[in-house]
């Protein structure tokens, strides 16, 4: 009797299952693999992409102190001098190990450098490293990734320029200039008043816009005259047709045209701040009355706050007044704002629309902190056609400005205006009152953000 067996054949079954399994293993190893450099590739754009988070935590850190210490007193709330010539604080972020190091340079204005620093992915020693490194790492120092940015600061709502608009400025006007004096000195006015003469005009009529890319241009200066610097946001457009001229007071005289190099930038991206409402209550009521003869709409004749609905006609103040107008501000034909010797008026206008034509605001102090315009949120147009110069400062962030009229008077406009919009239609004289700087300050906010190299020394911050 012959015994057949299938020895052979049982060998390549198995010889084939072999190879089989063998195949599915390197496919599964290799799928594993990918999706472990996958997850990987994942958690390290995740952590690097947080890094600027916490960057940014460090600089709020730096802006509050710098809130509420100014830059004279930056070791309180436990912030230590560094060899650096720098302020430092660190402070963790979150539960992930990450935190930042943040330093203040104490110039003024004062620049910030926040360094973030989050944990790196674990690297995995298998295709199942990366799941289990994450879940269960025994690293007790673990490493870092470091992403820094630097930030230039700026004052919000100080007057550091005659023009500042979130929005466009146009100055379509003719004959319109720019330049600057300061009052406080003698060398750059004449008994604190501004003086044409060129050895006692700087530079410093500064044009600010936020505006960025658009279909408009951020500034159109035409053929307008500024003796200062121009600055937009990202990628904003400068406009100069005919004339125009910016830069240095020798560059503008000369009756040279274009920009001045160094004189153009595009980084501006001020934080301007609303108004609040200057007081609670009613406040006084002005009434009407008669001084030298004239008779007057409104008289305000003490130091404190005052409130109406409707504002115009003949207005005297002889106190140091703050006025909060809620309804209207309309002033026409042979109205007028009298600020007397000695006197000095805050109007504070929550009305959509203010017109100041007629004889406009009469500043006999001729001094630009005697006269203080704010618009609340409310307050978005600004209308200036008066026959008179207009000495002071206008703030009023939500508010179109179209200023007119003009002559020959070379002193037009003397002071400062933060608005959302500029037109000018018109001859226009901006005279800048260094001043101003010192007598409104503000807050310190970013007015540039740059990522720089993280492992460049913070000494080297400028």
């Amino acid at each position: 009797m012959k015994i057949q067996t299938k020895s052979q054949n049982q060998g390549s079954v198995l010889l084939v299952s072999l190879l089989t399994a063998t195949i599915i293993g390197v496919a599964l190893g290799s799928y594993l693999t990918l999706t472990s450099n996958q997850h990987q590739s994942v958690f390290r754009s995740m952590t690097w992409n947080e890094g600027i988070p916490v960057a940014e935590a460090g600089i709020e850190e730096a802006l509050t102190q710098i809130y509420y210490q100014g830059i004279t007193n930056l070791s309180a709330n436990n912030w230590t001098w560094g060899i650096d010539g720098c302020y430092h604080k660190q402070r963790s972020v979150g539960t992930n190990g990450a935190y930042f190091d943040v330093a203040i340079r104490p110039v003024d204005p004062p620049v910030i450098a926040a360094t973030a620093y989050v944990r790196a992915p674990l690297t995995p020693s298998s295709a199942f490293g990366m799941i289990l490194g994450t879940v269960n790492s025994r690293e007790t120092t673990p490493s870092h990734i470091k992403r820094r940015v630097q930030v230039a600061t700026s004052r919000s709502a100080s007057y550091d320029a005659p023009l500042v608009a979130k929005g466009t400025i146009d100055f379509s006007g003719q004959n319109v200039q720019t330049d600057g004096f300061n009052s406080s000195d003698p060398n750059y006015s004449t008994n604190g008043m501004y003086d044409p003469t060129p050895a006692k005009t700087k530079a410093i009529g500064d044009v600010r816009s936020n505006a960025g890319a658009g279909k408009l241009a951020a500034i159109g200066v035409g053929n307008a005259d500024i003796k200062g610097h121009l600055t937009t946001g990202p990628d904003g457009v400068v406009e100069i047709t005919g004339g125009g001229s910016v830069g240095s007071v020798a560059w503008v005289n000369a009756g040279t045209v274009g920009i001045e190099p160094g004189y153009r930038t595009a980084d501006n991206n001020l934080e301007i701040l609303d108004v609040k409402e200057p007081f609670s209550g009613s406040g006084f009521t002005p009434i009407a009355g008669t001084a030298n003869g004239t008779n007057y709409n409104y008289v305000l004749p003490l130091n404190g706050n005052y409130k109406l609905g409707s504002f115009g006609g003949k207005v005297l103040v002889t106190g140091n007044a703050t006025l909060w107008v809620t309804d209207s501000v309309s002033f026409n034909g042979q109205d007028s704002i009298y600020i007397a010797p000695g006197a000095s008026l805050k109007l504070y206008v929550s009305a959509p629309t203010t017109t100041l034509n007629g004889n406009g605001i009469i500043n006999a102090n001729g001094s630009v902190n005697t006269f203080q315009y704010f618009g609340l949120p409310t307050n978005t147009a600004f209308d200036f056609h008066a026959n008179a110069a207009f000495i002071g400062t206008v703030y009023a962030p939500q508010a179109a400005l179209s200023l007119g009229g003009g002559g020959n008077d070379i002193y037009d406009f003397v002071g400062a205006a933060v608005v959302n919009t500029v037109k000018l239609n018109g001859h226009i004289h901006f005279h800048y009152d260094e001043q101003l700087r010192k007598l409104y300050p503000g807050p310190y906010v970013a007015a540039a953000w740059n990522e720089v190299d993280s492992n460049t020394p913070v000494v080297y911050l400028h």
